[in-house]
């Protein structure tokens, strides 16, 4: 599980073992009390299946004492156990790429290049190495979207797609992949956007990308009414809530809209502002503790299939 995206450029990590009960616990609350933009919080349990370990990445240093204080209610003396550490940037690349194994949806499989022995003939393979930017598809949110395109193909082709704040570019490259036609990817942040041009360069997928930077679908690429059969926004509940209006704008009539990025407590006012633009509930998925929703416009509420 993990509350937050990684932050492009983190400079320091808090490190810290303990229960489940706790690990979680202390994921929550430092996801509430820090910027999701600047901090990343993780709890991953360890090979003994009873030891959680915690980890926390900063853009900036935090202050030590601080972060003790906030903890030390959920684990007492324990707190002052908690390790704080300064990272390189080929430090937090070498750490993101330890322990990345292959990870498969359907006919995709995302994976390093450590790792292509593990492709098969019927695959659809992506492959992508950590970067600076977010997305290696070992996420809950990324592979819960990833998920939710298999199960789109086996209904229909979309002619048109969508992918809001691409990260690294995988859900833009499986949906160009599987298609074998343009697809339209943006994000915010230029170093996504590179990062993205790069991988899709080394997946023979750049003449399939058209990228953009910007938020949302603010770009002549992005902002085009009722055009989009197939639209992700893999990002967080806050912008999810806010690009209510946009997003759905550019969703076809018939067209399907993927959301991810939230954890459970998200999804009420997520789906409520969704609602209010016309979109109601087809499916819902959690991996990790990330929910993944899949909408379409107009009429009452589908049953959500698991």
């Amino acid at each position: 599980m993990l509350e937050g995206l990684p932050p492009h450029r983190p400079s320091h990590v808090l490190r810290l073992l303990t229960d489940e009960r706790s690990a979680r616990a202390m994921t929550d609350l430092l996801g509430e009390m820090f910027d999701p933009m600047d901090t990343a919080v993780a709890a991953f349990e360890d090979e003994d299946g009873r030891t959680w370990r915690l980890e926390a990445y900063f853009a900036d240093a935090p202050d030590e004492d601080y972060v003790r204080d906030l903890i030390r209610p959920v684990i007492g003396d324990a707190a002052d156990a908690a390790e704080f550490r300064t990272i390189e940037q080929q430090d937090w690349v070498r750490a993101s790429l330890e322990g990345l194994k292959p990870v498969r949806a359907g006919r995709f499989l995302v994976h390093g290049s450590h790792d292509r022995d593990a492709v098969r003939g019927n695959d659809l393979p992506i492959e992508i190495e950590a970067a600076l930017a977010f997305g290696t598809g070992h996420h809950g949110t990324t592979l819960g979207c990833l998920r939710a395109l298999v199960s789109e193909l086996k209904r229909r082709r979309p002619a048109h797609v969508l992918d809001v704040g691409t990260g690294t570019g995988i859900l833009a490259f499986a949906a160009a992949k599987a298609l074998r036609q343009p697809v339209v990817a943006g994000d915010l942040d230029a170093e996504a956007v590179r990062t993205a041009r790069e991988n899709a360069r080394a997946n023979g997928l750049g003449p399939y990308l058209k990228l953009y930077e910007g938020p949302g679908v603010r770009h002549r690429l992005a902002d085009r009414p009722r055009h989009f059969d197939l639209v992700f926004a893999n990002i967080l509940a806050r912008p999810l809530r806010l690009l209510a209006p946009t997003l759905t704008r550019v969703v076809a009539s018939e067209g399907v809209l993927v959301l991810s990025g939230l954890i459970a407590r998200d999804v009420p006012g997520v789906l409520s502002a969704y609602r209010l633009q016309g979109f109601s509930l087809v499916r819902r998925g959690m991996i990790e503790g990330w929910v993944a929703l899949v909408l379409m416009r107009g009429g009452a509420a589908r049953r959500p299939r698991p």
